[in-house]
């Protein structure tokens, strides 16, 4: 398949003066899995219900496996699982039925329906929870039932808007586990969530809003192994003796700051950002008489740098102040 999974190009959405969706351009490869980040009001709701042909954008394409989701809605549909962070239910009705009435409505017929219903629900693990009236699920339940809909016509794309929100630890797991034996499965997740940590641990890439527009778009390692925003690397620095050795080491050496203490070292910034000046920074220190037992650099989580990029879009400026400090990720 030579077209991206999802394809949105220049696209815009304006809501009388607001514009919830400002010239957002990016492709998804088939079979991965991407995390749509934002604060809220940043536009994903607003881009997701494009892509499911729910809403029309002011301007710009949304494609989904090369086909226009404006010109061709009920063929993307048939390419689509959309679920949605609220959806329709049902009282006195069973999940067993609830799962039967879509897939009638998506075409299913006799035995094969049966068939289909039944795998989605061994899939799920609502098997065992047929006869329970849908509408009186837990909310991690609940959740499986929505995500088993979308599943029902075995789609090519799966498009979920917080998904995770409001469910149990437990339940965020299973919820976890499951996409990833989607994406094994070879297919293609757009995932929208708050929680970074776990969008993170699942997700390919990670795709970042803000106020309708790009601000991020590739991998979390990149982002857990940023910058501060003066542009310099925080480095976890363990040596041998007491750390004040260190400390005046750091106070005569150029493009070396001294952060603070800890227990057996210290932690440091280096200013800029290739590898190359760090490893000649370490060099250095050997050179010096400094018994280093231990520099790495430290990891941020990726709350911390969402919101240290948000603060760089709100603050340009503070890009030339003073830097600004990570915690380690835990």
């Amino acid at each position: 398949m030579s077209d991206p999974a999802i394809s949105v190009q220049n696209l815009y959405r304006y809501f009388g003066p607001l514009k919830a969706v400002n010239g957002l351009s990016f492709d998804i490869p088939h079979g991965s899995v991407c995390g749509f980040v934002g604060a809220n009001g940043a536009g994903k709701t607003t881009t997701m219900r494009i892509l499911a042909s729910l809403d029309y954008p002011t301007m710009g394409t949304a494609k989904i496996c090369g086909i226009n989701v404006i010109h061709y809605p009920e063929e993307v549909r048939r390419l689509i699982g959309w679920m949605p962070d609220h959806f329709g239910n049902y009282n006195h009705m069973t999940v067993a039925e609830y799962l039967d009435f879509y897939a009638r409505a998506f075409g299913y017929r006799g035995s094969e329906r049966k068939q289909r219903v039944e795998e989605v629900m061994e899939f799920t693990d609502l098997t065992g929870l047929a006869d329970r009236f849908s509408n009186k699920l837990s909310k991690g339940l609940t959740q499986r039932l929505c995500l088993g809909r979308a599943l029902l016509h075995d789609p090519q794309v799966l498009i979920m808007d917080e998904p995770a929100a409001g469910l149990d630890p437990k339940a965020r797991v299973e919820l976890k586990h499951l996409i990833r034996v989607l994406a094994e499965e070879g297919k293609t997740i757009f995932i929208s969530s708050h929680i970074l940590s776990e969008l993170g641990e699942m997700c390919d890439s990670l795709l970042f809003v803000n106020q309708g527009r790009i601000v991020h778009h590739g991998d979390a390692e990149s982002l857990r192994q940023g910058t501060d925003a003066s542009g310099g690397m925080l480095y976890d620095v363990q040596v041998v003796g007491e750390p004040s050795r260190l400390q005046e080491w750091c106070s005569i050496t150029p493009q070396v700051e001294f952060l603070e203490s800890r227990k057996q070292g210290a932690r440091i910034r280096i200013e800029g950002v290739e590898g190359a000046l760090a490893a000649r920074v370490l060099s250095r220190m050997i050179k010096d008489g400094l018994e280093v037992t231990e520099f790495h650099r430290e990891q941020r989580n990726l709350e911390d740098a969402f919101i240290d990029m948000l603060g760089r879009l709100e603050n340009p400026s503070s890009e030339s102040g003073t830097p600004t400090s990570f915690a380690p990720q835990p």
